[in-house]
C-alpha cells in the first residue's frame, strides 16, 4: 500500500492539533526475503516486532498516543526513498519522532552499514541496498524536537564511526537544542535473532506496567535501555544489549519513550500537588483514616475541640501566628494536619468525598476554603529539600544555586522574598518535623526567618478587611512528636522529643500548642473505630466493641486503624472482638497487631511478608523501590531461602494488594514509586531483632 504526504496531513488524530505537539511513529521493516531458506519464519518474526512496537507506542499519557503510520512494503531502495519522501521525513516538524528500522543488514568493507532489501545484491550494496545512515540522517536532520531511532538489523553496532561523522554534519543549533538519539540492538559482528527483540521488548513493557514503579509519563533513554537489558541472558549482554550510538546528552525523560506503567492520578488536591501528585495521597491517607489506598471512605471522627482550634487558626481573624500540633507517637498529629490541608483545598472541596467529610463534622471545625497555601511532609528531608518543597508548594521554582552557596539559605531567602511580595497571608503546613534529617537546621534556617511575619500585629497594622499588602503575614501549622508530660508515652526519648518542641517554642515565643494525646482522645478513638467497623457487624455491638478496643490501643490512632481493619476484614468480627488473645496483642500495640496479621496473611508466606516489610524499614530516603532493589534487600532476611525474580515479583504484588499493604505508605523518589513503613513506630518494631513477630506461642503472644 502506498502512502502520500497528503495522507499524513489529513490524519484525523491531528485535527486541530498544534503541529509542534505531534508525535509520530514511522517504521521501515523489511520482512519478505523470498529467496532465503527461513523467509517465512523471518517474516513472522518481523510481524511480531511490529506488534510489540505498536503496543508500546500506543501508550498515551499527558499527550495523545503516537500517530502510527502503516509500514510500507519494501522491495527495492526506491521503496525506501519513496516512503521517506512521501512522509516528508526530512522536513517533518513536531514534538517527537520514533523511527524503527528492522531487517537484515550488510556490513560494507568501508565500515558502511546497509539495509538489505529483497532486491539487494550483497556484492553490490552501493547500487542495490540502502545506506542505513541515510535513513537515520533523514530523521535526525528533520525539524522534530525529539528524535529516537532504533535499528534492529544484523551488524548494526558497526555504524558507530559512521554515525559519529554523520552527527557532526547536523547543524550545531539543532544538536544543541534538540534531543537526538540512535539505539542499535546488535553488535558489529552479530546477526539479528528476529524473535529476540520482540520478546525482550514485551518483557520490558510488562515490567514497566507491573513493578518498575517509574512515575514519569515518559522514560529516559538510559531507563529504557536498562529495562530492556534486564531480560538478557548473561551470554547475550555483549552481542544483543542496546547500544547508544548517538547520544542526545539528555538523561531526562524523553517524549519519544512513553512509559507503559504511567498512571495518571486524578487531581484531588490543588496546592499540595504542585510538587508531586503522589503527595496528595499522603494527605488523603492521613485525613480520611482509610486503611487501604483503594478505600474511598472518610473515617475521621471526633477531636472536635482540637479541629475547631485549627479551623479558627486558619480563619480570617487569625492572619498571623504559629500553632504547634504535638503528641506522642501514633496519636494522630498527621491526621489533624492533613484534615486541615484537604478540607481547605479548593480542588478537594469539589470532590464528593468533601461532602461526606463535611456532613460528619460540625461546621465550626471546617477550615476556610483556600486557607492553606503550601503543605510539606518533612520526613527524611534535609533543610534544603524542605525549603525547595515549600517554594514549589508556593508555586515558585527554586532559584539556581552557585557551587559556593548554601541551597537552604538561598531558598530560605527566596521564601522570605515571596512572603514580602505576595500581598496576602501565607499559610504553611509542615508535618513530620521530628522525622526530618536536619531538624534543627530546618527550624533555624528555614522557619526561624519567618518568625517576624508570624508575630501578632501591633495597633495600626490592621485594617477591617485583614492584613494590608504592606505588612507581610505568615501562619505556620507544624506537627512534631513529643512525649506526654506525665511520661506515659509508648516508646521514644522524652528528652529528645521535648527538646525539639522546646526549640520550636523558643523560636516562636507566641506559638500556641495543642496536644493530640489527652485523656479525652479515648472517646475520639472509639468514634474512629466505630466508623471503620460500622458496616462489618451488628449495629448494636459496634459501640461496645469500639469502646473496648479504644481502651486497649489508646493513645494510638494508628493502632486503632490497624485494629479496625482486622475487625472489618475478618469473616467473624465478633469472635475476634471477644478473643482474649487478640486483646492481649492489642495491648502490645503495633507489634501485636503486626504479629496477628502475619499469622493471618493469605497467599503469602509469613516469613517472606516479614522480610519484605523489614526491607522497607531498612531502606534509606523516602522508601524502597520495587524493581530489583526490594527483593535484593528482602533476600538478606530469608537466607538461605532463595526466590527467583518472578517469585519475588509475585510476592510483592500480593503484599501490596492484601491487608499488609496497610502497614506501608508510598512516596516518590528519583521518579520511582517507593514504599516505606506507615509509621516510625512500626520501623522500630521491624528493626528489633527480638520482636518475635513470627512467634505463634512465645513471648509476644
Amino acid at each position: 500500500m502506498q502512502h502520500t504526504g497528503d495522507e499524513v496531513l489529513q490524519d484525523p488524530a491531528l485535527a486541530g492539533e498544534d503541529p509542534s505537539a505531534q508525535r509520530v511513529l514511522l517504521t521501515l521493516a523489511v520482512r519478505d526475503y523470498g529467496n532465503d531458506d527461513d523467509a517465512d519464519a523471518f517474516a513472522e518474526g518481523i510481524d511480531q516486532q511490529l506488534d510489540a512496537v505498536r503496543d508500546w507506542w500506543q501508550t498515551s499519557g499527558p499527550l495523545p498516543a503516537f500517530r502510527q503510520v502503516r509500514p510500507p512494503e519494501l522491495k527495492t531502495r526506491d521503496d525506501v526513498e519513496d516512503f521517506l519522501r512521501e512522509q516528508g521525513v526530512r522536513e517533518l516538524r513536531g514534538h517527537a519522532l520514533l523511527l524503527f528500522v528492522t531487517g537484515h543488514g550488510i556490513p560494507g568493507r568501508s565500515d558502511t552499514h546497509f539495509l538489505r532489501l529483497p532486491a539487494s545484491v550483497e556484492q553490490r550494496p552501493l547500487a542495490t541496498a540502502v545506506r542505513t545512515s541515510d535513513i537515520i540522517a533523514a530523521a535526525l536532520d528533520s525539524h522534530v524536537d525529539n528524535v529516537l531511532v532504533i535499528v534492529n538489523t544484523c551488524f548494526a553496532g558497526g555504524m558507530h564511526g559512521e554515525l559519529a561523522a554523520l552527527h557532526k554534519d547536523i547543524r550545531h543549533s539543532r544538536r544543541r537544542k534538540c534531543n537526538l538519539d540512535v539505539l542499535v540492538t546488535c553488535g558489529h559482528d552479530s546477526k539479528i535473532q528476529v524473535l529476540r527483540f520482540p520478546t525482550l521488548l514485551r518483557a520490558a513493557l510488562e515490567r514497566l506496567r507491573r513493578n518498575a514503579g517509574i512515575t514519569t509519563p515518559y522514560l529516559s533513554v538510559p531507563d529504557f535501555m536498562a529495562e530492556y537489558a534486564r531480560g538478557l541472558r548473561e551470554d547475550e549482554e555483549r552481542t544483543f544489549k542496546l547500544q547508544r550510538l548517538v547520544d542526545g546528552g539528555d538523561y531526562q525523560p524523553s517524549p519519544c519513550l512513553p512509559n507503559p506503567g504511567y498512571v495518571h492520578l486524578t487531581e484531588v488536591l490543588g496546592a499540595t500537588q504542585r510538587h508531586e501528585p503522589l503527595a496528595a495521597e499522603y494527605w488523603l491517607d492521613r485525613a480520611t483514616g482509610r486503611t487501604q489506598e483503594s478505600d474511598h471512605g472518610w473515617y475521621f471522627r471526633g477531636r472536635k475541640r482540637l479541629n475547631q482550634t485549627v479551623a479558627s487558626f486558619l480563619g480570617p481573624h487569625s492572619p498571623r501566628g504559629v500553632l504547634l500540633i504535638t503528641g506522642c507517637a501514633g496519636s494522630g498529629k498527621s491526621a489533624v494536619l492533613a484534615r486541615a490541608v484537604t478540607l481547605s483545598d479548593l480542588v478537594f472541596r469539589n470532590e464528593p468525598l468533601y461532602k461526606t467529610a463535611q456532613d460528619s463534622a460540625p461546621l465550626e471545625t471546617i477550615p476556610p476554603e483556600g486557607s492553606v497555601t503550601a503543605a510539606v511532609l518533612a520526613r527524611h528531608l534535609d533543610a534544603a529539600q524542605v525549603a525547595a518543597d515549600l517554594l514549589r508548594g508556593l508555586g515558585e521554582r527554586p532559584a539556581a544555586v552557585e557551587a559556593t552557596s548554601d541551597p537552604a539559605e538561598v531558598w530560605s531567602r527566596q521564601i522570605q522574598d515571596y512572603v514580602r511580595a505576595c500581598g496576602q497571608t501565607v499559610t504553611i503546613v509542615l508535618d513530620g518535623l521530628d522525622e526530618a534529617e536536619e531538624q534543627l537546621r530546618i527550624i533555624g534556617d528555614v522557619l526561624a526567618p519567618l518568625e517576624p511575619f508570624c508575630r501578632p500585629l501591633v495597633p495600626g497594622q490592621r485594617h477591617e478587611e485583614g492584613v494590608t499588602a504592606a505588612v507581610p503575614a505568615v501562619r505556620l501549622l507544624i506537627g512534631v512528636r513529643s512525649s506526654r508530660p506525665d511520661g506515659s508515652s509508648p516508646g521514644g526519648s522524652a528528652s529528645d522529643e521535648l527538646g525539639l518542641l522546646r526549640t520550636l517554642k523558643d523560636t516562636f515565643p507566641s506559638a500556641s500548642v495543642q496536644r493530640t494525646d489527652s485523656d479525652s482522645t479515648k472517646d475520639d478513638i472509639a468514634e474512629y473505630i466505630a466508623a471503620l467497623i460500622g458496616d462489618a457487624m451488628d449495629a448494636s455491638s459496634v459501640q461496645d466493641v469500639a469502646t473496648a478496643v479504644a481502651k486497649a490501643v489508646w493513645p494510638s490512632f494508628i493502632d486503632a486503624r490497624l485494629a479496625g481493619d482486622q475487625l472489618r476484614s475478618t469473616t467473624d468480627p465478633m469472635t475476634l472482638a471477644r478473643s482474649e488473645g487478640w486483646h492481649t496483642k492489642l495491648r502490645r500495640g503495633i507489634r501485636g497487631l503486626l504479629q496477628h496479621d502475619l499469622q493471618q496473611v493469605q497467599g503469602l508466606s509469613p516469613d517472606v511478608a516479614l522480610a519484605l516489610l523489614q526491607a522497607a524499614a531498612y531502606a534509606k530516603g523516602q522508601g524502597v523501590p520495587w524493581g530489583e532493589v526490594w527483593p535484593a534487600i528482602a533476600g538478606v532476611f530469608l537466607m538461605p531461602k532463595r526466590l527467583t525474580a518472578e517469585e519475588w515479583d509475585t510476592m510483592i504484588e500480593k503484599l501490596l494488594s492484601g491487608r499488609l499493604s496497610g502497614y506501608l505508605a508510598h512516596a516518590v523518589e528519583d521518579d520511582r514509586r517507593v514504599y516505606r513503613p506507615a509509621h516510625e513506630e512500626l520501623v522500630d518494631v521491624l528493626l528489633d531483632p527480638d520482636a518475635g513477630l513470627l512467634d505463634s506461642g512465645g513471648r509476644n503472644v
